[in-house]
């Protein structure tokens, strides 16, 4: 299934993305017991959100095995990552705005997410599955220039939570292989990046077990997979597509 949050007239609601564009709303807690209300809407005549509010986005880096041969990385023995401020977050088809104080290269980068469904706090990986309810779409957004513009210290939350610089989404999606699918981006119509998440270093279960020994993940936090090859600098009026195979389409333009 694929899972949608919508704003109409003012008012948020969630359901499912099914044929023909059109939302079979639920009620309740889209990640505990959440039931149909029999109503549907059609997806052309509400506001698509972001389909969760974390209180977190965990981010990878160096976690594809062909990006850290590229950059000379040795493949880390544990997952290293970043936060996004909450405030990067945006929906689908949200600009993504230019900072007004930052002139240098802003990049795109598409990314598999994976959304918790339920508290994990220290899980095994085998228990890991478990916690996951589906998979999303992520464009990290960053602006490359600040990560080292200090030799003292890596600018790594700055450089990635600007706001709008974390839009996720269309939907999550149950019930898929993600390991089966790829990555693929196109800015302006020219594709610039399609690789594979067979090539993960650390798979979405590792991630979840890894992670949450460090601290507690809950229902809607997500975990951007890290990118691969090909990431790239958007000039504003750019449009950005991230597309991965069973779940969707992620749209933006930055301006």
């Amino acid at each position: 299934m694929k899972w949608i949050r919508f704003d109409r007239s003012g008012v948020a609601g969630f359901g499912v993305l099914g044929e023909g564009e059109v939302i079979a709303v639920h009620s309740g807690d889209m990640f505990a017991d959440a039931k149909p209300t029999g109503e549907t809407v059609k997806l052309g005549d509400v506001k698509v959100l972001a389909p969760t509010v974390p209180t977190k986005m965990v981010a990878l880096w160096n976690n594809f095995h062909a990006l850290a041969a590229k950059l000379g990385n040795p493949v880390p023995p544990e997952p290293l990552y970043f936060l996004k401020g909450n405030n990067s977050f945006a929906a689908a088809n949200e600009t993504i705005r230019k900072p007004a104080a930052y002139d240098g290269k802003v990049i795109f980068e598409g990314e598999l997410g994976v959304v918790i469904g339920r508290r994990a706090a220290a899980v095994s990986e085998a228990d890991a599955p478990g916690c996951i309810f589906g998979y999303t779409i992520i464009n990290d957004v960053t602006a490359v220039d600040i990560l080292k513009k200090d030799p003292t210290f890596d600018q790594w939350t700055r450089a990635k939570s600007f706001d709008t610089f974390g839009p996720f989404g269309p939907v999550i999606a149950t019930g898929v292989d993600p390991l089966a699918a790829s990555v693929k981006v196109v800015l302006n119509d020219q594709e610039r990046q399609n690789y594979p998440l067979g090539d993960l270093v650390f798979t979405p279960a590792q991630l979840v077990s890894r992670i949450s020994h460090d601290m507690t993940l809950f229902p809607g936090d997500v975990i951007a997979c890290g990118t691969s090859v090909g990431v790239g600098t958007m000039k504003p009026g750019s449009t950005v597509s991230v597309t991965i195979d069973g779940i969707g389409t992620l749209t933006n333009r930055y301006e």
